[in-house]
C-alpha cells in the first residue's frame, strides 16, 4: 500500500491503466534466429548451398549422379572404340571382296585412322592380326585367278546349213561334194550332205558343217566354195543357228 501511495504520488495516473499498455507492448526477443531460419529456408528452394543443412538425402542423391556421370564417360569411350572398330572393318570386308568402296567408306576409313593413335583395343596383336589377314586375302585371290585361268572357256559355235548349186544337169555332184569338203579352215568341220532335186533334172547339194564363231567367217567359208568355178554356180547359206 505505501509503494502504491509512493507511486500515485509520482504519477498521478492510476497504475492499472500503465500495466494495460504495457500488457500491448510487442516484445521479439528471438528475432535474429528466425531471421536466420527464414534465410535458410528460402537459399534451401532455391537450389543455393546452405551450410550446415545437407541432409542424408542430398548425399546419396549426390553419391549417385556422380555414379552416373562416370558411367556415362565409361559407356561413350566404348561407344566411340566399337564405332572405330565398325568402320576398320568395312573397310577390311569391302577390301576382300575386291569391289569399291561407296562414298562415305573413304571418310568413315579415314576418320578411323585418325582415332586409332587414340584407341588402342588391342594393340599390337591387332597388327599382326592384320598383316596375316592380308597374307591368306592375297594367297586366296592367287588361287583364284590360277582356277579362273584353268577353267575351260565356252566357245562360241555356228551350224550352218549351204546350198550348193550346180551349173546345170551334167555337173558331177560327186566331185562337187568332194571339192567343198576339200576347204579346210581352222574351227571348221563338215557334217551330212544331201541332194536335193530343184527342177530341169537338176539337183542342188545341201551340206552342213559347224564353225567356229571367232575362226571361220562364213562368208570367207562362200568364197572358197565358190572358187571351185568348173562345179560350183553359187553358195548360199540356208540356215544357221549358235549352237
Amino acid at each position: 500500500d505505501l509503494l502504491d501511495s509512493l507511486l500515485q504520488e509520482l504519477n498521478p495516473e492510476p497504475l492499472k491503466f500503465r500495466m494495460a499498455a504495457l500488457a500491448q507492448d510487442n516484445f521479439w526477443f528471438n528475432k535474429s534466429q528466425c531471421d536466420d531460419a527464414e534465410r535458410l529456408y528460402f537459399e534451401k528452394l532455391s537450389g543455393a548451398k546452405v551450410d550446415g543443412l545437407v541432409s542424408e538425402d542430398d548425399m546419396v542423391l549426390a553419391s549417385k549422379l556422380s555414379a552416373l556421370e562416370l558411367e556415362n564417360k565409361a559407356l561413350k569411350k566404348v561407344t566411340d572404340d566399337l564405332k572405330s572398330l565398325i568402320a576398320k572393318l568395312e573397310s577390311r570386308v569391302v577390301a576382300l571382296e575386291g569391289g569399291k568402296p561407296a562414298a562415305a567408306a573413304p571418310a568413315a576409313a579415314a576418320a578411323a585412322d585418325e582415332e586409332d593413335d587414340d584407341v588402342d583395343l588391342f594393340g599390337s596383336e591387332d597388327e599382326e592380326e592384320s598383316e596375316e589377314k592380308k597374307r591368306i586375302t592375297e594367297e586366296r585371290l592367287k588361287a583364284y585367278a590360277e582356277k579362273k585361268s584353268k577353267k575351260p572357256q565356252i566357245i562360241a559355235k555356228t551350224s550352218v546349213l549351204l546350198d550348193v548349186k550346180p551349173w546345170d544337169d551334167e555337173t558331177d555332184m560327186k566331185e562337187m561334194l568332194g571339192a567343198v569338203k576339200s576347204v579346210e579352215m581352222e574351227g571348221l568341220v563338215w557334217g551330212a550332205n544331201k541332194l536335193i532335186p530343184i527342177g530341169y533334172g537338176i539337183n542342188k547339194l545341201q551340206v552342213m558343217c559347224t564353225v567356229e564363231d571367232e575362226k571361220v567367217s562364213i562368208e570367207e567359208l562362200q568364197e572358197k566354195i565358190e572358187a571351185f568355178e568348173d562345179f560350183v554356180q553359187s553358195c548360199d547359206v540356208a540356215a544357221m543357228n549358235k549352237i
